[in-house]
């Protein structure tokens, strides 16, 4: 894929502060990219050099193969979609959605066919006539997106536009968004703190900290391969385990947990065992360990204590001590066999699959 929007050894000062960077990527034509991180990482910083709400310190940034250096928003091929969303409650859907036309003097005919074409691809046909400020919270998010779409930019970029949404209705547009932008097929830049709103909607992440990118890659392999500690920790949780005697093989490594046994797993790429010191560290994400329960048998048995209980509806999640484990391990199971009903202290058995470690490193 051509790459749409190309970051290279971009940088941004406030004074003496450097809130971004260096960070570079590059972002196809097409896809849905989303930049994830806490508070304060500088990904909405990012975002807004992209659509040239601000200009880097250092560093460039093209869009579709055109510099951007010195131009301003209003003449880059992006639109944004603010968190606040900025609907004018005194206008109707359709005089809001037709707002950015105005400047362009298309006529009334095209403004027209244009703002009717933004309506149908957010699913708001027949709602022009409805004013600002009796529009639902969804129905807000889809007139800030037709406003931006009937501009037909090549970028659009979402600061955190689900985030005042609460979780049914969030958890609805995130599917709405992504299936909207596989059909209208441009390039997504979204900022989400949401590691789920990140795993579920994008084709790719960058997770970000202090400023810089830790990682980018798709849900799945930054997922099930994080590239450091911190990147593992965020995305998802993560049980980090002491090992001892961690050697490489190859791809994989092979090591002894104490409490677990002998283990071999996965190498993220550039990883090194022997850099890890006298302290190396496995990972194990909470749903890759299982309860054994009475008449079952596993390949491994892991003794442990449960030492607190999380009941989350269709989930449980257990705290487990182990034995030889510096620090207890969390196991996520459904609450089909009544993992709700295991009581606090009492003894539990559990395995995992082979394939389940991976090395932490950094």
């Amino acid at each position: 894929m051509a790459g749409m929007i190309e970051i290279e050894g971009v940088e941004k000062h406030y004074g003496g502060f450097r809130a971004l960077g260096p960070v570079g990527a590059s972002i196809a034509e097409g896809e849905f990219f989303s930049l994830l991180g806490p508070s304060g990482c500088g990904k909405t910083t990012l975002l807004r050099l992209i659509g040239g709400f601000d200009e880097p310190t250092r560093g460039t940034i093209a869009i579709g193969g055109a510099p951007m250096a010195g131009r301003p928003a209003n003449l880059r091929p992006t639109n944004m979609v603010f968190q606040s969303y900025a609907i004018f409650p005194h206008l109707n859907v359709t005089e809001n959605v037709a707002y950015g036309l105005k400047r362009l003097r298309l006529g009334g005919e095209e403004e027209r066919r244009r703002v009717d074409e933004a309506l149908v691809q957010v699913e708001l046909a027949g709602l022009g006539s409805r004013m600002g400020n009796q529009l639902s919270g969804g129905q807000r998010q889809r007139v800030a997106l037709a406003r931006a779409l009937v501009m037909r930019p090549k970028v659009l970029l979402l600061d955190e536009p689900l985030s005042a949404l609460d979780k049914k209705l969030r958890e609805q547009m995130q599917v709405e968004l992504r299936h909207l932008q596989r059909q209208i097929g441009i390039t997504f830049v979204l900022v989400t703190h949401d590691q789920y709103e990140a795993l579920g909607m994008s084709d790719r992440i960058a997770v970000m900290f202090g400023g810089r990118i830790a990682q980018i890659a798709t849900p799945k392999e930054i997922y099930q391969n994080p590239a450091s500690r911190e990147v593992a920790d965020f995305l998802g949780g993560m049980n980090f385990l002491t090992a001892r005697d961690i050697a490489a093989n190859g791809s994989g490594f092979s090591a002894d947990l104490p409490g677990i046994g002998g283990i071999s797993g996965r190498l993220p790429a550039g990883s090194d065992p022997a850099a890890a010191g006298a302290a190396p560290v496995i990972g194990i994400r909470p749903e890759r360990l299982r309860i054994v329960w009475e008449g079952e048998t596993a390949d491994r048995i892991i003794e442990g204590t449960v030492a607190d209980r999380h009941y989350f509806g269709e989930v449980t999640n257990l705290v487990v001590d182990i034995e030889g484990q510096d620090a207890a391990v969390s196991v996520v199971e459904t609450n089909d066999f009544g993992a709700d009903d295991i009581p606090v202290g009492s003894s539990i058995r559990l395995t995992c699959d082979p394939d389940a470690f991976v090395f932490m490193p950094g």
